[in-house]
C-alpha cells in the first residue's frame, strides 16, 4: 500500500504544471534597432542558461501599446526610456533600467547618387528621398526629426522624407534603393551586410537628444525570472562590450 501511495505521488508530481515563475521560455519585446544586435547575444544566453528566448521586434511605441493591452511578454527592451516608463507607470514593472545608448547615422548604399557620403549630403540637390523612422512610434524617428531641426533642414527635407514604421524598415528602404539614403541606427549600419553594401557618417551627438535605451521586466509574467536573468546578462561587462561592437554604447 505504501508503495502504491508513493508511486501515485510521483505521478501527481510528474503531471503537475511547471511553476510559471520558472518558465524555460523568455518572451522578449525588442525595439527594431536591436534586430541586428540581439541574435548573437541570445544565442550565448540560451547556451549558458538552457532557456529559450522568443523575440518580437517592432517600434517601441507599438510594443509598449501591446504590453499595456495585455500582451504576454517577460522583458521589454525599448529604444528609449519613455515607453518602458509608461509600462512602469501602469504598475506592470519597476522603473526602467538603461542597458545601452543608441547612435543615429546617415547611411547610403554604394550605388546611391549621393555618394561619396558626407554630412553635407543632407543639403545636396542629389538627395531626393531620405528614409526616416516614424517619429510618432520610434525613438530613432524622433532623433532624426530633432537632428533635421537642429541642422535647420526642416523646410529643405520635408518633401523628401520617406517615413518608415520603424528604424529597421528605414534601413531596409535605404538598402533596397527605395530611397537615396537613410537616417538609421548605428546598430544597422555596423552589420557586415551594411558595411559591405554602403557607408555611413555619424550625426553629431548634440543634434538630437541622447538615445538612452531602457528595459523593464514585467512583474507578473510567467517568465519574469528568466526576463530578469536576461537583463542581467545584457548588463554584464562581457555583453556590454559585445553590444558596443555592434553599435550600442555601453551603460555609463
Amino acid at each position: 500500500m505504501r508503495l502504491a501511495i508513493f508511486l501515485f505521488g510521483i505521478v501527481i508530481i510528474a503531471l503537475s504544471p511547471v511553476s510559471p515563475m520558472h518558465s524555460a521560455i523568455v518572451r522578449v519585446a525588442a525595439a527594431a534597432d536591436l534586430q541586428p544586435v540581439l541574435p548573437a547575444v541570445l544565442a550565448d544566453f540560451e547556451k549558458q542558461t538552457g532557456k529559450h528566448v522568443d523575440v518580437s521586434y517592432a517600434s517601441s511605441s507599438v510594443l509598449a501599446t501591446q504590453i499595456l493591452n495585455g500582451a504576454p511578454f517577460d522583458l521589454f527592451l525599448s529604444a528609449d526610456m519613455s515607453f518602458p516608463q509608461k509600462v512602469a507607470d501602469a504598475g506592470l514593472a519597476d522603473p526602467p533600467i538603461e542597458y545601452g545608448e543608441g547612435t543615429l547615422v546617415l547611411w547610403a548604399r554604394k550605388g546611391s547618387p549621393v555618394q561619396p557620403l558626407t554630412l553635407e549630403t543632407l543639403q545636396s540637390s542629389k538627395l531626393h528621398r531620405l528614409a526616416v523612422a516614424n517619429p510618432d512610434h520610434a525613438p530613432y524617428g524622433r532623433a532624426a526629426r530633432a537632428a533635421i531641426e537642429h541642422l535647420h533642414l526642416t523646410a529643405a527635407l520635408q518633401s523628401k522624407l520617406i517615413v518608415a514604421e520603424n528604424i529597421a524598415q528605414a534601413a531596409l528602404y535605404a538598402e533596397t534603393a527605395n530611397t537615396d539614403a537613410g537616417l538609421i541606427s548605428l546598430t544597422s549600419a555596423s552589420t557586415d551586410k551594411f558595411r559591405s553594401e554602403g557607408s555611413y557618417v555619424l550625426i553629431p551627438r548634440d543634434a538630437y537628444p541622447p538615445l538612452a535605451q531602457g528595459a523593464v521586466v514585467l512583474k507578473h509574467s510567467p517568465g519574469a525570472a528568466g526576463g530578469q536573468m536576461l537583463l542581467e546578462f545584457l548588463l554584464s561587462p562581457a555583453q556590454q562590450q559585445q553590444l558596443a561592437q555592434r553599435g550600442l554604447q555601453p551603460v555609463k
